[in-house]
């Protein structure tokens, strides 16, 4: 029943994940155990095949401990239950010999058990925080040579060097949470996984102006067929490159359909119309289970082509607060361009806003907006022949931070202080409290959210102590006193 309620995420992805997990002594055994647990359910709904998602699990201690390869488990039941084995080093926290051994494995391509050429490598850093060492300029090499970073932090590391070591965009990469309430970002953390290796299941390559060449990934294992579908889409005009198009209620002829067997991974589409929009289908058919359709559509050539101008080629994304976003294209066309368009809503279900921009501006400002807020913002070019060019890119919002408000010192005793603030705002992660030792040494203190005080000891006198709110992107504005 599990299996089939994450039925949705199966043969979704192709890649490989190592996960770091902090197995140090400074990780309650308590805390190891929500960890391991937390990995098995994160894990459970993907398919674990060669050619599909495969896993790694590198632990970290005083000697960094590789539990299993990427080669090592094909099944869900195998992983579940070495998962289960997993027992904690304890130990130091050596982080950075672990990333040694981590990169030696996410590019050990073409090797037994390393990861396979071509296809997405994630690394995903489950740590306590606790003095991880000079962890940037490994995670730098690993971002440089195309590993994607996550990092979900059970909440005292140091949130400016979790946030460098992340690979951008950091508010889908980063998580801090409480230890206890762990289970509540699986969905988010699988479903930024899954975004980075999500596998094209239907591509349509080599198209003339007759034929196309369909691919997919089998997924029925020689069993069952696969039934196509295709046919031309019925517009007012055809949305094809050159050509003059096709008028309104023009036949275009009918659908048409093939089957292929379970073994199959490739169609040839022929007797197509050119320079016309088709859209075809894909549904595996199987005896046992029900597989989702999978969808494309393309565009057949021209008798005589010409050749296409990229009249939108790039979208940027710049200037970001917690109610504005300033988005920037090109090239700037204005001789071939009518106008600009631009589309944007709030994921997953805002409501749609739409603004015309002139043909003589490559950018416009975004206002109005939800702090701390994907949106989806799609540029469309108009062009003088009537046909459209689109880019579509995710923008986020600023998070608001509030400053931290009424922060109250009082001496209790000798070198010790009791400090008080108040806080309790929407989105509060928790507080860092931070104060000089002498000689230049200072201390640090993470503190859950609902923790509004705490007596601090071998305090000097005259030090500086300071409060400052953590959010779940950035640090808010702190407040200082003098013991």
């Amino acid at each position: 029943l599990e299996m089939l309620k994450h039925r949705s995420f199966l043969n979704c992805c192709e890649g490989d994940v190592l996960f770091l997990l902090d197995s140090s002594g400074s990780v309650a055994s308590y805390e190891f155990f929500r960890m391991v647990d937390f990995l098995k359910e994160l894990l459970l709904p993907f398919s674990l095949e060669p050619d599909q998602v495969r896993v790694g699990l590198l632990q970290v201690g005083t000697e960094p401990h590789l539990e299993f390869s990427f080669d090592t488990y094909s099944s869900q039941d195998r992983l579940q239950a070495a998962l289960g084995r997993t027992k904690q080093l304890k130990g130091d926290t050596n982080t950075v010999d672990a990333l040694l051994m981590a990169r030696n494995q996410v590019l050990k391509q073409g090797v037994p058990g390393g990861a396979r050429p071509d296809l997405p490598r994630v690394l995903v850093w489950l740590t306590d925080g606790v003095d991880p060492g000079e962890v940037q300029e490994p995670m730098a090499r690993l971002r440089e040579e195309g590993v994607a970073i996550l990092v979900v932090s059970t909440g005292h590391g140091n949130y400016q060097v979790l946030r460098e070591a992340v690979s951008p965009p950091a508010e889908e990469h980063l998580f801090f949470v409480d230890i206890d309430d762990i289970n509540i970002i699986s969905e988010d953390l699988r479903n930024a996984i899954i975004e980075i290796i999500r596998a094209e299941r239907l591509q349509v390559k080599s198209v003339t102006t007759t034929t196309a060449q369909l691919e997919w990934r089998p997924v029925l294992a020689g069993t069952g067929y696969y039934d196509i579908q295709f046919g031309p889409i019925r517009t007012g005009q055809t949305a094809g490159t050159g050509g003059a198009g096709t008028s309104p209620g023009t036949d275009l002829g009918p659908s048409q359909r093939i089957t292929r067997p379970g073994d199959a991974s490739s169609a040839k589409l022929i007797g197509l119309r050119p320079d016309t929009m088709y859209t075809v289908t894909l549904t595996p058919k199987a005896n046992l289970e029900f597989l989702n359709s999978l969808h494309a559509t393309f565009t057949t050539q021209p008798v005589n082509p010409q050749p296409e101008v990229q009249t939108l080629s790039t979208v940027t994304v710049s200037e970001s607060t917690t109610n504005s976003v300033r988005v920037s294209w090109g090239p700037l066309l204005p001789h071939l361009i009518q106008g600009y368009q631009l589309e944007y809503s709030a994921l997953p279900t805002g409501p749609l806003r739409v603004i015309s921009v002139s043909n003589r501006q490559n950018n416009t400002v975004l206002t109005g907006l939800q702090p701390d807020t994907q949106y989806l913002v799609t540029v469309s070019a108009r062009q003088s022949s009537g046909r459209e060019r689109a880019m579509t890119v995710k923008v986020c919002t600023q998070e608001v931070l509030p400053a931290l408000s009424d922060l109250q010192l009082t001496t209790v005793g000798n070198e010790s202080v009791q400090l008080r603030w108040k806080g309790s705002y929407d989105g509060l992660r928790g507080y860092w409290v931070t104060w000089e030792r002498g000689h230049s040494q200072h201390s640090t203190l993470y503190l859950p959210p609902n923790r509004l005080s705490t007596t601090l000891n071998h305090v000097p006198s005259r030090a500086r102590v300071c409060v400052s709110p953590v959010y779940r992107t950035a640090r808010g504005e702190g407040l200082c006193c003098t013991a």
